[in-house]
């Protein structure tokens, strides 16, 4: 009788111990043509502070991972691939999608990921959409969702790291957000970003910056206040940068004669001697400089840059005349200064007459 006592007992804790809810996650994946590779699973911010490594065989994947709350994730593939994934505790997360296409995985196991999921395949099933067609879309989503984690992702991607930020249109989506989704870490850096943008949009008087160039001289804005300023951002490490070096190459050719108009390069390296192997093997020939801070250097900072290549055009007076323009906006831009220095000079002989 006792040992029927003892086993009906340990029944009872076998049968609480399987029916308790864990509060591990689940992440179980398939991506055809994937093969065998390795993957990275890091915090979109602070809630998740640690980076994960998830091995492929086989185009499969999985993990067992812990999570105090509803948190968000990036999925990072070899090539170079990030995709957003929440994770909550309990939630039993499954992947699916092709190697050929990452941007549109297939992701369940809560309702953030089956919301993202939805999205995409709507945009898939719109073939090539156009940039305002895109931005309408994430538009309406952000609207209609304002509580979900995936509503930060489409902000941050459709409208903070646009090419031309639109702040005002920024602030709208986001003063929509609920208080909760704002008190997220990733929410608050993105309303930080947003407010450094604000301080150096197109219109704005640029800060007063200092640097130093190849052979240690301090350059100033002051020391060029007489021209329009065009200051290029790059490093040696970011390959489109170096890509778009062909470009400013091109410009410099046209205009180093142009005295009302100059080019100086900003890099972001840390090692001075690879800045410098760079600057003579890219044939760099316009003014070059460097604080060998990185993402920390103070110029940096000041023109609140989040992302390589970059430029700023700066007028003589300091007004920041525009951002992150391409090769023909900026020649377009150099042939107004001419024309408008015609004009002045035109004006200037006719009333001496």
């Amino acid at each position: 009788m006792k040992k029927a006592c003892l086993l009906y007992l340990l029944l009872i804790g076998l049968s609480a111990c399987g029916g308790k809810k864990t509060d591990a996650v689940s992440l179980n994946g398939e991506i055809k043509g994937l093969g065998s590779d390795t993957l990275y699973l890091y915090g979109a911010d602070r809630m998740y502070d640690r980076m994960d490594t998830l091995i492929v065989e086989k185009d499969k994947f999985s993990a067992t991972l812990t999570v105090d709350t509803l948190v968000s994730t990036i999925l990072l593939f070899s090539d170079g691939t990030e995709y957003p994934l929440y994770l909550n505790k309990g939630d039993k997360i499954q992947i699916k999608g092709s190697n050929a296409e990452l941007s549109a995985l297939q992701i369940n196991g809560n309702v953030p990921n089956t919301e993202l999921t939805t999205f995409n395949q709507e945009l898939k099933g719109l073939g090539t959409p156009s940039v305002k067609a895109l931005e309408e879309k994430a538009e309406n989503f952000i609207k209609n969702h304002p509580s979900s984690l995936a509503s930060i992702y489409l902000l941050d991607k459709y409208f903070v790291q646009a090419l031309q930020p639109d702040i005002e249109r920024i602030k709208m989506l986001a003063d929509g957000m609920t208080g909760e989704l704002k008190d997220r870490p990733y929410m608050q850096a993105l309303l930080s970003r947003i407010d450094e943008d604000e301080k150096v949009a197109v219109g704005k008087t640029a800060p007063y910056f200092r640097l130093r160039n190849v052979e240690g001289k301090e350059i100033t804005r002051s020391t060029l206040k007489d021209q329009y300023l065009l200051i290029q951002f790059w490093a040696s490490w970011d390959t489109i940068s170096r890509e778009q070096n062909a470009m400013f190459r091109r410009i410099y050719k046209k205009e180093q004669k142009n005295k009302d108009f100059t080019l100086i390069g900003v890099s972001l390296d840390l090692d001075k001697d690879k800045w410098k192997e760079t600057i003579k093997t890219d044939t760099l020939k316009w003014e070059q400089t460097c604080d060998f801070a990185g993402w920390n250097g103070e110029v940096v900072k000041q023109f609140a840059i989040q992302k390589l290549p970059a430029n700023l055009l700066l007028s003589p007076t300091g007004k920041i005349e525009g951002k992150d323009l391409d090769e023909k906006a900026i020649e377009k831009k150099v042939k107004e200064i001419q024309e408008e220095k015609e004009k002045k000079e035109a004006a200037k002989k006719k009333n001496k007459r």
